[in-house]
């Protein structure tokens, strides 16, 4: 049993103890992974204007990271079909816990945090039972996995959460399972039922949207969001040469409208979005392709605006008024009304996704 004088102690003593913030670890604005020079992989802090303040090993390649809210911890996950997650302390750089997916689950690489930063929502594959499911595991608990929801649907690859707490899910429609070519292997093309879902602060369906039938093949993968309005990011499962849109815009309650560029536009993305982000200011999305080098630019009500060409561009986050973009050369750079490069880490190859620090939507 705690005495009277052992509870005051340990309240005198937790309340010097210094509560640790961002700004500990330097004031990062985004958090991002990659690959230097000698194969080894990283997550990096990255100052405003993307110079390097800190850098955490990671046993393999990353793809995402969830940024706690206001703590300076970082969920590092692995590129699907992993099955760790490494909570790291971006003041030490020590790794504070490694997550393990549970058996016949394994991550999808994103997560989210919610309810203040005390619960962290992870996307997972339940190849068990072939279909997608949320982790929800538990900060103050030593990130224990307290529960599991249905996502309702399959392959859920990204989740935001809005100002209200309510989840955003990208599910990719996409079955994969580790037998099955590395987990890279897509068994259900014919199948494939692509959805937004959105799902209450309590982990119940709210709303859900399908694509339409001749839309299957569009992967939803990733997403941004701006005062309530979602940017979806598609990759199309079928004939690169198809002229599919690869970018949609949602609200809450009404119809999701789909996005594409002129013609010849659209044919030099190859079906493929692999990052999307609103600029800064909230006043257009912009969609990247790594696999042609192409950032296209829409206003939010889904109008083109215009396309940037950059080899291997493919991460891009809110940056002042505009972006930064990130490449596969170790560039970042600056978009607004022109493109600047701010940090040019020859040594480097930046991954897929840049996360700005903290955002909700």
């Amino acid at each position: 049993m705690t005495s009277r004088r052992g509870f005051l102690f340990g309240a005198v003593a937790a309340s010097v103890t210094p509560r640790l913030s961002w700004a500990d670890a330097g004031n990062p604005a985004f958090l991002g992974a990659a690959r230097d020079k000698n194969g080894a992989f990283a997550l990096y802090g990255l100052s405003a204007e993307a110079q390097i303040l800190f850098r955490v090993d990671l046993p393999a390649r990353g793809h995402a990271s969830a940024a706690h809210p206001t703590r300076p911890e970082a969920v590092a996950f692995a590129r699907r079909p992993g099955t760790y997650a490494l909570v790291i302390d971006c003041v030490g750089g020590q790794v504070l816990h490694k997550m393990q997916a549970p058996e016949g689950r394994h991550f999808m690489g994103h997560g989210v945090f919610v309810q203040d930063g005390d619960i962290l929502v992870t996307t997972e594959n339940n190849y068990a039972e072939g279909k997608g499911c949320l982790g929800l595991w538990q900060r103050s608990k030593g990130y224990a996995r307290i529960a599991e929801v249905d996502s309702h649907g399959i392959g859920p690859h990204e989740i935001r959460a809005m100002s209200d707490d309510t989840l955003v899910v990208a599910n990719g429609g996409i079955l994969t399972h580790p037998d099955h070519g590395g987990g890279r292997d897509k068994l259900n093309l014919d199948t494939m039922q692509p959805s937004l879902a959105y799902l209450t602060p309590q982990f119940e369906l709210e709303e859900q949207h399908v694509l339409a039938d001749d839309l299957h093949h569009a992967s939803i993968r990733h997403l941004a969001l701006h005062d309530g309005l979602v940017g979806f990011a598609m990759q199309w499962q079928g004939d690169p040469f198809d002229i599919v849109p690869l970018l949609g815009l949602h609200r809450r309650g009404a119809e999701p409208v789909l996005c594409e560029a002129p013609l010849a536009d659209q044919l030099s993305m190859k079906a493929y979005a692999s990052s999307v982000a609103f600029n800064g200011a909230g006043s257009e999305l912009a969609i990247t392709s790594s696999k042609v080098g192409r950032i296209h630019r829409f206003d939010p009500d889904g109008t083109f605006l215009s396309a940037i060409s950059r080899a291997d561009v493919s991460g891009i986050a809110p940056k002042d008024q505009g972006y930064l973009a990130s490449d596969g050369q170790g560039t970042l750079m600056s978009i607004d009304m022109d493109m600047r490069v701010l940090n040019a880490a020859s040594d480097l190859a930046w991954d897929n996704h840049l996360v700005s620090l903290p955002r909700l939507g």
